[in-house]
């Protein structure tokens, strides 16, 4: 699944060669429509979003990483990273020898409340060079939480099905198309079973639930830039407010406002 966004900023990754320390820590503000482009590197990345919504791309996958979750990306995977509205991230590096506890493959592992308050803390005191070692043991302390995290595979999975994928892109291009999953599957010319049987089957969910993760991650940016909960109801096709706060606090466990308030004190590291 390609990313939508017009590249308007190319960030650079931050290291080539070496890592300025086996575990290592960085947090940074991202403007809309930014990318790091294609790279890999001989140490393994973890990727967290505090604020908008990072996407992590591979050959064959691609991860986006809201709030209750981050990516994890063994050494000498090829990879890019981009974000089309502003977000705020952070990486956490970790040198080779140093991920034997960590997954072997590209995986969204789920952020518990002690892993993002020990990510949060990192950001808000940067390391003060040789010697922090208070900082270093926090750091290894993400690295056990990362260890024992729940694989949560990819929070918007993609498939390269004939039949699924231009229902995927119609709905990305339009995360308030209305269409039920039977006008779906006439659109590309098949039945609303075999529609239903191949997302469960490539997705590993419902083609529902699918659209509502959807919907809220197209509701986490619409927020973030201050539009009222009851207009996004409207764009995302919810025929009450009440129906649509439901699900994104179902799904993100906080209301929109909830979230909003949590995201408006965000500030880079």
């Amino acid at each position: 699944m390609a990313s939508g966004a017009r590249v308007q900023h190319l960030h650079l990754p931050p290291f080539t060669h070496s890592l300025p320390a086996p575990l290592y820590f960085r947090t940074a503000r991202m403007p809309a429509e930014a990318t790091y482009p294609t790279h890999r590197h001989a140490w393994g990345e973890f990727v967290y979003a505090f604020s908008g919504v990072m996407e992590v791309a591979l050959q064959h996958q691609h991860f986006l990483v809201p709030r209750h979750y981050g990516v994890w990306l063994p050494p000498g995977v090829e990879h890019r990273g981009m974000n089309r509205g502003e977000a705020c991230h952070c990486s956490l590096y970790v040198s080779a020898e140093l991920t034997g506890n960590l997954p072997a493959t590209p995986c969204a592992l789920t952020v518990t409340p002690l892993l993002r308050a020990v990510l949060d803390h990192l950001r808000q005191h940067p390391d003060r060079g040789p010697g922090d070692d208070a900082h270093q043991r926090l750091l290894q302390v993400a690295v056990d939480q990362l260890g024992s995290a729940e694989c949560a595979g990819s929070y918007l999975p993609a498939s390269r099905d004939p039949v699924l994928e231009p229902v995927l892109q119609a709905l990305q291009d339009n995360p308030g198309d209305t269409r039920t999953i039977a006008e779906l599957a006439r659109a590309v010319h098949s039945t609303e079973r075999t529609l239903m049987r191949r997302s469960q089957r490539e997705l590993g969910m419902t083609l529902s639930e699918w659209r509502q993760r959807l919907c809220v991650l197209a509701a986490m940016q619409q927020l973030e830039v201050g539009l009222s909960v009851e207009s996004i109801a409207h764009d995302l096709g919810y025929s009450s407010v009440s129906a649509f706060i439901a699900m994104f606090r179902r799904l993100m466990g906080v209301t929109p406002d909830e979230y909003r308030k949590e995201r408006a004190g965000v500030t880079p590291g």
